[in-house]
């Protein structure tokens, strides 16, 4: 893939030099068809037809796979009883239309040309299937080889459904902004754009044996009105039509485009008579094939549209059409006259039957060329899936990432910063729910979703104003609005007055999902602090959109039309990102998604199965693109509530690392803070104890000679159940303020107590490697001591409100409603209920839920932020949290020698890892020695390789209802998942490979041989 887009820039490269002014010493390439000029396949077929069916070949009828049976026997018919040579396809759905094509294909005595009209994918006519961006979106992409992708991808898809010709690429500039039917399916109004997009569309297709057709010659761009249901005209001067409409199309014959559409316009400056382009001998026959030299496949618009209409019987426009140049007739309504129309003008002189074979024959030499002298029944098995390859997915996603356009950026707020200053309010003025936008700009922090639904009264508006006085930035997502001009793009005075008003707020950022000339229907769009345009209103735009705003993407879109003074063609704003996540598919990181899901789904079912947990969440990034997030199961066995995104984990021990971690790499690096000193110096008590003279890397690296743990609830708790007097009450009081469950508070005096029994806890006999939690009770105090700051407060302000890992909290429910937090053990020996929204530890419980060693909750995207933030060695975000030389040194493993894998307070691989089982290895086998993580009691786990830069994180509540439950530790499953992902990207993508084949064979190719010529055309 990388091979593909380095030859691809090269090619885009050599195009933006096209210069202006034609060389005349240049010949156009030939369309590749023309290669079976003499083949004998062509001329076998040839030989064969009638007089009437040559005819017939010239002819194309509409079909529709969503129509009835009468529609299948009338074309049936059609093909029996007049010949005809193709069909266009319209609406319908893949697997039926497949099955049509099979069934029409074997009724022709001569294959059928299949067409379609698929502008951007068959899913502008096909349900099932995808739709690429639209051309306007396209034309803010300044990446012109994924336009050339994209033209390859819908080139492979339409042969997997046996379709032969494609009625695109749109080569009109579209000039007018009140264009009712081009408007935003054309590139935009400059020639050398509209160009390049249409020739790396075209040429794109043809690599893929399928032809392209560029329309609607001789330019649909300037015009206010629709030739599907009048004449339009075009009233510009030879000089103007050759520089700006002619010319895109020019170009596109010099570089072998095999196909080109003739529209029904009426161009007066190049036949005065008022005859449409499509049935004009001046426009087709003299400026097309003579004056320009088109060789192509010349092919009408549909001639059942208006434009198309002449006086006189039956079949004279298409007579019109076939002796004006024309090769093929498309959408022809009644073929038997046409066909008796035809023969007439034929003995009239009116047609040559020269004329006649030579059009037949280039029908012929076309289909021999797209490979139906071998057609084979299109197979309908997998068919689905062959079309929606995640690779082409990603070729969409691509282009939408491209386009996305930043026209204003007033003191450089986007992409945003300073998170923890920021309180968000999201207003989709047009929807009455939380959009995929909303969603999106949710993944990078805490944000409040507003909505108008575009037909709500005006009490609505006046409603939420007031509400967004209490927030210091407003985002604005216009939604719900016509891509075409009618009727204000159908924009309400909701809409209107929403957006103007929330445009003048001091801090206001509005963001337009649709048709870019829609900005002009709002009065004091410029007066935004920033302006977004995305294009269009799909789940790749919204989520694209919110990821540019947060620096997850970067801007890269440049506006391809004039809206107005404030916003002429070409604004577009760069950004950089900013080191943030950015969401995406496997493919966009080498992962074949399929091979992938298909891993991980048989392994996590597994655990489903055996009841390792009710439910999990997985969650994987590589170089900071998430690729991966899936939710699997339910919160409970009863499978009542399935897991969700902004569920919230207990993260038991991974609160070690999350927590108290960070504060004192931070705090090290400031000086403040020495693993090479003894502990008592931060922890006085242990002065004159058996622990005065331990050193913080030995605890930190868990061979300090301490318990593992110390079980203090047993101290409170009397041989029946019951608790002692003195220290449990169900009320909060000033003295009874640690709370540890709903209804169970605990005497203050406890933590002392807890302090106390750590300090006089004795000694292991020597130092080897024992996990121990019991320092990570003192580090929020210790923290406190050296900071002057409360602990959760400091950790706040220093990383979770930076980081936008928004959800991070102890005891989360004081801030969030407590079914949004997923249930653990079933306490049957403490607080004896239920276990939600509480610390499952009983430790941590006691210190108030708030400790170094458990306590901490959060969403596992929230959780990733920080365990990015060390897997890029201190940084997240454009941000440096801790030093690379602190990362580096507390995550290496401290003392192999004494066969101990940790970090400073990082767990790391088994020291021999590489070389176990995958029954044995912990974590995968695969990772690298520089990685590490931590897992948690509840069945966390989140693991980071900076060698591969890759996390990999894992969220259960695998101690529902008890954590007498181990399957999830004797399946071993959290290092087969890990190494599951190891395996997909050592396996890469499939077709990589044959991609870059392909690409090399196109540079070869003579469809742009004369672009790298010492002589080139323009």
């Amino acid at each position: 893939m990388k091979l593909q887009r380095n030859l691809l820039g090269l090619i885009n490269l050599i195009i933006i030099l096209f210069h202006p002014v034609m060389n005349q010493a240049a010949n156009p390439v030939r369309p590749p068809f023309y290669a079976y000029e003499n083949d004998a396949w062509v001329d076998s077929v040839f030989q064969s037809l009638s007089f009437d069916e040559k005819i017939g070949q010239l002819i194309t009828v509409a079909a529709y796979s969503n129509t009835d049976e009468a529609h299948t026997q009338s074309i049936l018919q059609q093909i029996a009883e007049n010949k005809i040579g193709g069909l266009v396809f319209f609406q319908g759905g893949p697997v039926r239309q497949a099955q049509l094509t099979n069934k029409f294909q074997q009724a022709s005595k001569v294959p059928l040309l299949i067409g379609i009209d698929a502008e951007n994918g068959l899913g502008m006519r096909l349900d099932s299937c995808i739709s690429y961006p639209d051309a306007m979106a396209i034309g803010a992409v300044q990446d012109d080889s994924l336009v050339y992708q994209m033209g390859k991808d819908i080139g492979q898809q339409c042969k997997r459904m046996g379709i032969q010709v494609n009625f695109a690429p749109v080569a009109d500039v579209n000039s007018n902004p009140k264009n009712p039917i081009i408007g935003y399916r054309s590139y935009g109004q400059d020639v050398e754009n509209v160009t390049r997009k249409a020739m790396m569309y075209a040429l794109g297709m043809q690599e893929e044996n399928i032809l392209p057709t560029a329309k609607h010659f001789p330019g649909h761009g300037d015009t206010e009105k629709d030739s599907h249901k009048t004449l339009p005209v075009i009233p510009f001067d030879k000089t103007r039509l050759d520089s700006l409409e002619i010319m895109p199309f020019h170009r596109l014959i010099y570089a072998g485009v095999g196909g080109i559409m003739v529209g029904h316009l009426d161009v007066p400056a190049l036949d005065s008579t008022g005859t449409p382009a499509s049935l004009s001998k001046p426009i087709t026959g003299q400026l097309l094939h003579d004056e320009l030299e088109f060789q192509g496949l010349t092919v009408t618009d549909a001639m059942n549209m208006n434009g198309a209409k002449v006086d006189g019987r039956p079949g004279t426009a298409d007579v019109m059409a076939l002796a004006a140049g024309n090769d093929m007739l498309e959408f022809v309504t009644d073929p038997k006259a046409a066909i008796k129309a035809i023969e007439k003008a034929v003995k009239r002189g009116k047609i040559t039957k020269e004329e006649i074979d030579q059009k037949c024959r280039k029908v012929l030499m076309v289909k021999r060329w797209a490979g139906l002298n071998n057609w084979k029944p299109v197979k309908t098995d997998s068919l689905y899936e062959d079309l929606q390859k995640p690779l082409y997915h990603l070729t969409s996603r691509e282009l939408t990432r491209h386009s996305i356009t930043l026209l204003q950026n007033k003191g450089d707020l986007l992409p945003l910063q300073e998170l923890d200053t920021l309180h968000i309010a999201t207003v989709s003025i047009g929807r009455d729910y939380d959009t995929v936008f909303q969603k999106a700009l949710g993944e990078y922090m805490e944000v409040d979703n507003f909505h108008i639904d575009k037909n709500a009264p005006r009490k609505a508006l006046q409603e939420l104003l007031p509400q967004l006085k209490n927030y210091n930035l407003v985002i604005a997502a216009v939604n719900n609005f016509w891509m075409t001009p009618q009727d204000n793009f159908h924009l309400t005075q909701l809409q209107l007055d929403a957006t103007n008003i929330i445009s003048k707020m001091n801090n206001s950022v509005v963001v337009l999902f649709g048709n870019a000339y829609a900005a002009n229907a709002f009065r004091d769009l410029n007066d935004a602090r920033s302006v977004v345009m995305a294009y269009q209103e799909t789940d790749d735009a919204e989520s694209l959109a919110a990821q540019m705003i947060f620096g997850g993407i970067a801007a890269k879109g440049k506006l391809p039309v004039t809206l107005n003074q404030f916003f002429p063609a070409g604004t577009g704003i760069q950004t950089k990102t900013l080191g943030r996540f950015s969401y995406t598919i496997p493919e966009a990181v080498g992962i074949d998604s399929h091979y992938l899901e298909q891993r991980i789904d048989s392994l996590v079912n597994i655990g489903l199965t055996q009841k390792a947990y009710p439910g999990c969440q997985i969650l994987l990034a590589k170089n900071g693109k998430i690729f991966f997030h899936k939710c699997y199961g339910y919160r409970t066995y009863n499978d009542q509530i399935p897991v969700k995104p902004s569920d919230i984990y207990d993260f038991a021990s991974l609160t070690k690392v999350t927590g108290p971690l960070p504060a004192l790499m931070k705090l090290a690096d400031e000086g403040k803070f020495n693993v090479d000193d003894k502990f008592s110096k931060y922890w006085p008590e242990w002065n004159n104890t058996n622990k005065a003279n331990i050193h913080v890397r030995d605890i930190l690296a868990h061979q300090g000679q301490l318990e593992a743990w110390i079980p203090y609830w047993r101290s409170i708790v009397k041989p029946n159940g019951r608790f002692k007097h003195g220290y449990i009450r169900h009320r909060p009081t000033r003295k009874y303020s640690l709370r540890v469950s709903d209804r169970m508070y605990l005497n203050h005096s406890f933590i002392d107590t807890i302090y106390s029994d750590i300090d006089k806890s004795p000694l292991l006999p020597k130092k080897q490697y024992v996990y121990s939690g019991l320092t990570f009770y003192l580090y929020p105090q210790i923290i406190a001591n050296l900071t002057g700051e409360d602990y959760q407060k400091y950790i706040h302000e220093n990383f979770y409100g930076p980081l936008g890992a928004s959800t991070v909290t102890y005891n989360p429910y004081l801030k969030y409603p407590i079914n949004r937090m997923i249930p653990t053990e079933d306490d049957t020996f403490f607080r004896h209920r239920q276990i939600q929204g509480f610390v499952h530890d009983e430790g941590a419980a006691m210190m108030g839920g708030v400790s170094g060693n458990a306590g901490l909750f959060g969403t596992i995207n929230d959780a990733a932020k920080i365990i990015q933030m060390y897997l890029n060695y201190g940084t997240y975000g454009g941000k440096r949290y801790i030093s690379e030389a602190t990362m580096k040194e507390w995550t290496r493993c401290q003392f192999p020698e004494n066969d101990n894998r940790r970090g400073l307070g990082f767990d790391k691989p088994l020291i021999d890892n590489s070389e176990k089982t995958i029954d044995e290895a912990y974590p995968a086998p695969s990772s690298s020695t520089k990685s590490f993580g931590h897992s948690g009691f509840t069945g966390t786990f989140a693991w980071a390789d900076p060698e591969n830069r890759l996390l990999f994180m894992f969220f259960s509540n695998r101690v529902y209802p008890t954590r007498n439950d181990r399957k999830l530790y004797e399946l071993n499953l959290r290092p087969r998942l890990h190494q599951a992902v190891y395996d997909a990207l050592k396996r890469g993508l499939k077709s990589e490979g044959e991609e870059q084949k392909h690409v090399i064979k196109h540079s070869q190719k003579n469809g742009l041989d004369y672009l790298s010529g010492e002589n080139p055309p323009f």
